[in-house]
């Protein structure tokens, strides 16, 4: 129920008092749910019998139904088959309701404990010490719907959380090995670096690698979300879990284990799950609150229909139960992690990977997003769109063709598609940030500043313009985040007139011009003293700072290498549409908490007095067993709904 608790030695949770089990073996608290799950349904169908044998033996339902049926030692034969029910079906309950007590950290579990034991231990007093009318079957019906509930929500808390292992689904079993001129069929988990694998049409990719031989197209819509085959071919690399869908392919393996694609994405979402956002805290006040709550409102009921308005002690400790029993805070405790869990989940299978729900949690709330221009709102892809001459062209070309920059293979690239005829250089020198120098012929050559300048000799000849492609879904985005009322903002190293021209196209608020990559945090500030919630958009690597700086940081075009760790949220495409799924992703998480957190406290509000009497004088009274089943109902409606954020589409 609290994945973020751990700790080296096997135990009990803090929180909810539920056996702690060792990751390695069990894989996580996934497997913890369905082990409990399982424990209640077998104690359940064990009680189930002995429970409908204890009703049929009851006094006040034979007088209900209008029979008779007494056996020897009709109340010793009641008392054992409840203790029985008492100690089989309760223990889960005591068990974990000892380690509140330990902990100091009283909950769920005390309460359940608190409400049994109060009714079995008064229904022996009025068995064996004076005479009166026991809760024997009020007790055995109560144990039964503890358990019953508990089970139907382990069941449906295993529901949200299973995203790790429809991840770990995606991995082949086995790999066809290429071993010489054989293909040897091997576990994938015996996979090593280096070993090259055959791919066939239709098959799944074992493992993270490069493509060696062969040609076809890979549907990676199951890691990045993206629906359209992505073409494959030698030197492309490919994931580990995606389909190949027409051609062969060979791979050579250059990830295993924890550094693949798919580990990682995991990891993250197992970090994600571990997070709490903060409205988590205020639902962990209320549910300790609540606690206190059923104790003193338990016991003041007590006190008035026995003492104030007296109806008898078995009328008074019947609503006194009934009061603790339907104070359990338990969807409380299943509001926010439920949520959390499957937002996990959902923004996997769309290509977004939360590193900390928090950051999530505040994107709701963010009125400025600012990108970097280049690789995010643009392909970083440059073309060369004007030059002074073709003699400027060539020369620039010749010095460039060393340089491994983008904008170098750039105007390589205008150069030969202009027939350019590229000489030799010599002496070849590059200053980072500055430009580059070499030798043509006797010449020197040296190219240049923002616009790309070049000079033979000292002499300027000319200059070249170049221009970033501009991605398609990027108009779009912005437009899209406009229209959930969120303000643009572009960084750039541009020249100021070409950033603004490019803002202007695309219809960004705010443009920041010729920027060094060192001053991108210092308007990430510039925004937030203005009293702005931004978000920064950006590589992850290059903008770290600033990423760090923003109130959320959107790392963008993770691809395989998703391990970034100056982001709260990590998008594997390079799609600025995936910025508007992460907000309206936010907004419809924190709807769902609070539609939980409204439910589970609302239902406490109303729930508590009808429990306590109040509505009595209306023919209104709840009894424990029934008190039993609406807590549990109340913990279902709460997953229920967090289960709707499955259908969510982004």
């Amino acid at each position: 129920m609290h994945p973020e608790v751990k700790q080296d030695a096997s135990g009990f949770c803090p929180k909810c008092g539920m056996s702690l089990v060792e990751v390695g073996e069990h894989k996580g608290h996934e497997n913890h749910h369905a082990m409990m799950a399982e424990d209640f349904k077998r104690r359940f169908f064990v009680a189930l019998p002995l429970t409908i044998l204890v009703l049929a033996l009851s006094p006040k339902i034979q007088q209900w139904l209008g029979f008779q049926k007494t056996l020897p030692y009709h109340n010793v034969s009641l008392f054992f088959l409840v203790t029985i029910i008492f100690l089989y079906g309760g223990w889960p309950f005591f068990k974990e309701a000892l380690v509140e007590l330990r902990n100091k950290n009283y909950g769920m579990m005390t309460l359940v404990s608190l409400a049994v034991i109060s009714g079995y231990f008064f229904s022996v007093a009025a068995t064996f010490l004076f005479t009166g009318e026991s809760l024997w079957w009020e007790i055995s019906t109560l144990v039964l719907a503890f358990l019953f509930g508990h089970w139907m929500e382990m069941r449906a808390v295993l529901g949200t959380g299973n995203a790790l292992g429809e991840l770990a689904k995606l991995i082949p079993p086995a790999a066809h090995k290429l071993s010489g001129r054989d293909v040897v069929d091997i576990p994938t988990g015996e996979i090593k670096v280096g070993d090259s694998v055959l791919v066939r049409p239709g098959e799944k990719i074992p493992i993270d690698g490069v493509v060696t031989d062969g040609e076809s197209s890979v549907n990676e819509g199951m890691i990045t979300g993206e629906s359209r085959p992505v073409g494959k071919k030698n030197g492309d690399k490919v994931i580990g879990g995606t389909i190949n869908n027409d051609g062969s392919l060979t791979v050579k393996v250059t990830k295993t284990g924890s550094e693949t694609a798919i580990s990682q994405i995991m990891e993250l979402i197992r970090q994600a799950q571990e997070t709490r956002p903060s409205v988590q805290k205020l639902a962990d006040k209320a549910a300790n609150a609540l606690t206190i709550v059923a104790i003193v409102v338990g016991s003041g009921t007590f006190i008035y229909w026995f003492f104030i308005n007296p109806h008898g002690a078995i009328f008074a400790v019947t609503l006194a139960i009934t009061v603790i029993v339907i104070t359990c805070p338990h969807a409380l405790g299943l509001a926010i992690p439920t949520v959390t869990t499957i937002t996990s989940a959902v923004a996997a299978r769309n290509g977004i990977l939360i590193r900390d729900m928090a950051g999530l949690e505040i994107a709701r709330k963010l009125d400025y997003i600012i990108f970097d221009k280049t690789g995010t709102l643009t392909t970083g892809n440059f073309a060369v769109t004007k030059f002074s001459n073709k003699g400027c062209l060539r020369l620039a070309a010749a010095v460039e063709i060393y340089s491994q920059h983008p904008i170098a293979k750039a105007i390589v690239m205008a150069a030969k598609e202009k027939g350019i005829d590229i000489p030799k250089v010599r002496n070849f020198k590059s200053y980072p940030g500055k430009g580059i120098e070499g030798m043509v012929g006797k010449s020197k050559i040296e190219v240049g500043g923002r616009d790309i300048s070049v000079t033979k000799d000292g002499k300027f000849i000319g200059n070249i313009t170049l221009e970033d492609e501009v991605r398609p879904e990027s108009k779009k985005a912005i437009d899209r985040l406009h229209g959930m009322g969120l303000k643009i903002a572009m960084l750039t190293g541009d020249k100021k007139e070409i950033a603004e021209e490019m803002g202007e196209r695309l219809g960004i608020d705010t443009v920041f011009a010729e920027v060094l990559p060192e001053d991108k945090v210092n308007k990430v500030k510039e925004l937030q003293s203005m009293g702005h919630t931004v978000g920064m958009v950006g590589d992850g690597v290059n903008d770290a700072p600033s990423l760090t700086q923003a109130h959320v940081g959107i790392a963008i075009g993770a691809g395989t290498d998703v391990a970034i760790e100056s982001a709260e949220v990590v998008l594997v495409k390079n799609n600025p549409l995936d910025v508007v799924k992460v907000i309206a992703l936010s907004r419809k998480t924190d709807a769902k908490m609070k539609q939980n957190l409204a439910w589970a406290t609302g239902y406490n509000v109303l729930a508590i007095p009808a429990a306590a009497g109040v509505f009595i004088p209306w023919g209104i009274m709840l009894r424990p067993e029934y008190g039993a089943i609406l807590m549990s109902a109340s913990s279902l409606i709460v997953v229920a709904n967090a289960l709707t954020l499955r259908r969510t589409r982004l």
